[in-house]
């Protein structure tokens, strides 16, 4: 296609069995009946990239610039480039250091760079909303089918490097975005890509072809995978399958780790990760099995209304938060943090208590005493209960208020895991700019009011004692959750409004 033409001329594809009429489309859970065809084109790369919309930057809110891309994938800069070198001079050239490629002693390794794997994209309809925007109509593609042959005519019927949608983009990809971000904006070449564009495709079924281009043929790391395409977390369909639990258990194993190893954390070196019954702390196991069933809960389609910051669509919108590992693991430390913090300068009576009874003790020191209602062994908050019950009220609150809290407007910086300390630690410094941190910092000074002391605090009377009975053994972590939410409920704030609503 010429470089400005206002028309692809592209093959329709019909790829439909009748069998699969049978398959429950619901478009009600994001999964309406698709179109029984795809189409076949090339599109040079630069110009399709303005299309899909990859190289659109916005200033208005707190965006990192490598990182905003559209919130169902998140792009890595190093794979880019990476991929950018071999289309350059193919392999092993593409692998050599700066110095060596510009070195006429490697010249003999050049070879061609082909990209012949379709990027798949997605056309998207009239109407159609991503993130509240819809698209607007002179930036809708216009498509005309003419037997197995189809004109589809781009936005204002020209198109060039330069064109930006006046709203949301017309294509967006599926799969293939670090091969097509691999071309700068100010690469002019004529290189083209293959496309393969489904049309109005509904969001759900464009997590299943990424699973089922990236994971079923190669085998990836599943917990790869749901990090480039967060909405595969929230997929019903995922949950009876192999990977999902993989990725669920593999996240709340790498998010405990990370709280365990970060020196920011207040839980480093504080969490029993091998069990040992002579070791103190949580065990690893329990910060698991809390995760799991707080931030990194499934999808909340079967009987619960508030699903996992983490690992669920947000309420009333398409898509899944499209935080990184390091992100999660940062924002976990930091609550944490200011939880710990607010403990500390508590004068509330529960925490002077705990204090006073530890500075009675032979063996504590004066650090041990100052943070006796946090660690202490008479304190809630270091139990397994009261992990649990933190961090239910953490996510169910979050989770709710998400959309006030903007929590999609925080990117990443830099790309990492959550054992990247670094990354982690970048993460923590933007949070904190962030109006999400200020809406934990106000929730957890109204927690730090709640009585955290254990049934086994000396001097509690003996009616207090019994009330507090109720939070040992596993029905101690809904009744754990239901007090503090309760607790909360009585705050005159919006945190005491949102307690109400998800209480309720």
């Amino acid at each position: 296609m010429p470089k400005g033409a206002g028309t692809i001329q592209a093959l329709k594809v019909s790829q439909w069995l009748k069998d699969w009429d049978q398959v429950q489309f619901s478009p009600k859970e994001h999964r309406r009946k698709p179109e029984p065809y795809f189409y076949l084109f090339s599109l040079q790369a630069s110009e399709l990239r303005s299309l899909c919309g990859i190289s659109r930057r916005s200033t208005n809110r707190m965006t990192a610039r490598a990182a905003d891309l559209g919130i169902q994938r998140e792009h890595d800069q190093e794979r880019s480039d990476e991929i950018g070198r071999f289309v350059e001079f193919g392999y092993p050239w593409s692998t050599l250091t700066e110095a060596k490629r510009n070195s006429d002693e490697f010249h003999d390794l050049r070879k061609p760079g082909w990209l012949p794997t379709a990027i798949v994209v997605n056309i998207i309809g009239k109407g159609e909303m991503r993130r509240g925007v819809a698209l607007a109509p002179q930036d809708a593609v216009q498509i005309q089918d003419i037997g197995n042959v189809t004109t589809i005519a781009l936005p204002n019927g020209k198109l060039g490097d330069s064109w930006r949608s006046s709203s949301i983009p017309p294509f967006e990809v599926i799969d293939g975005q670090h091969r097509l971000w691999s071309f700068s904006e100010s690469n002019e070449t004529d290189f083209q890509l293959p496309v393969v564009a489904f049309n109005n495709l509904d969001i759900s079924w464009q997590a299943y072809l990424f699973w089922t281009i990236n994971i079923k043929p190669k085998r990836i790391n599943p917990s790869l995978a749901f990090d480039l395409y967060p909405l595969l977390r929230a997929e019903d369909w995922l949950d009876r399958a192999e990977g999902h639990p993989v990725y669920r258990e593999t996240r709340a194993q790498e998010l405990t780790e990370a709280m365990w190893s970060h020196e920011k954390s207040p839980w480093y070196d504080r969490i029993n990760m091998l069990g040992e019954k002579s070791t103190t702390g949580v065990t690893q196991a329990a910060w698991i099995r809390t995760l799991m069933a707080t931030f990194v809960k499934p999808w909340h389609g079967r009987g619960s209304r508030i699903g996992g910051l983490f690992g669920s669509r947000l309420e009333g919108d398409n898509e899944v938060l499209g935080w990184t590992r390091a992100q999660q693991a940062a924002f976990l430390i930091f609550a944490w943090s200011a939880f710990k913090q607010a403990v500390i300068n508590s004068n509330d009576f529960w925490a002077v208590d705990l204090r006073q009874t530890a500075i009675k003790s032979e063996n504590a020191t004066v650090k041990a005493a100052a943070e006796a209602a946090f660690y202490g062994n008479h304190s809630l908050i270091s139990t397994d209960q009261g992990v649990r019950g933190f961090l239910h009220v953490l996510n169910d609150l979050c989770f709710y208020s998400a959309s006030r809290l903007e929590l999609r407007n925080w990117q990443a910086d830099r790309a990492g895991s959550a054992s990247d300390a670094n990354a982690v630690s970048i993460a923590l410094t933007s949070l904190g700019k962030t109006k999400v941190a200020l809406y934990v910092n106000a929730l957890v000074s109204s927690l730090v009011s709640f009585d955290w002391r254990s049934s086994s605090a000396p001097g509690l009377p003996s009616e207090e004692r019994r009330a507090k009975l109720v939070f040992r053994g596993g029905s101690g972590y809904k009744e754990l959750r239901a007090q503090l939410l309760e607790h909360l409920s009585r705050t005159d704030s919006d945190i005491g409004n949102a307690a109400k609503r998800v209480a309720a």
